[in-house]
């Protein structure tokens, strides 16, 4: 196993719009397939829960730690659903989006780490879930900004 997932897409769209569908909580749902009760700011909680058919139980909660406009997108991601029975604490995984203008479009490059921190047996599932779920929300955010 891995600490971290890395995706890289490039996007047709323009840095700007690409920006504003991860940072605006409402846009980012939409893609992500999660209904966010608050926007996103750097210091605050945003709460929420997941609205993809299987997952609806899962509840969302996040901890933005930065917005940095159009540029740098980051929150800590909480793990609740799948702490083991009796663990002390939060699971958590660090979540980042990188834009950067390419030509005419944008590279947006998504990093989730944080996994070797989880109990033994738990890391390494949520990293196998995750790393296919990055892939199919690269593919979602792909379709959302250039249709």
């Amino acid at each position: 196993m891995t600490d971290r997932i890395e995706k890289t897409v490039s996007l047709k769209s323009p840095i700007n719009t690409v920006w504003d569908a991860i940072a605006d909580h409402e846009k980012f749902g939409t893609w992500f397939r999660v209904k966010l009760y608050t926007p996103f700011k750097e210091g605050e909680v945003t709460k929420g829960h997941i609205t993809y058919p299987g997952y609806e139980h899962v509840e969302w909660e996040s901890l933005t730690l930065a917005l940095q406009s159009p540029h740098y997108f980051a929150m800590i991601w909480y793990h609740d659903d799948i702490a083991p029975e009796g663990f002390e604490g939060r699971l958590e995984t660090r979540v980042e989006f990188r834009l950067e203008e390419d030509g005419s479009g944008t590279r947006l490059t998504i990093t989730e780490s944080g996994f070797d921190a989880f109990p033994e047996g738990v890391g390494e599932e949520a990293w196998r879930r995750n790393e296919g779920g990055w892939t199919e929300q690269a593919a979602n955010i792909k379709a959302y900004v250039d249709g």
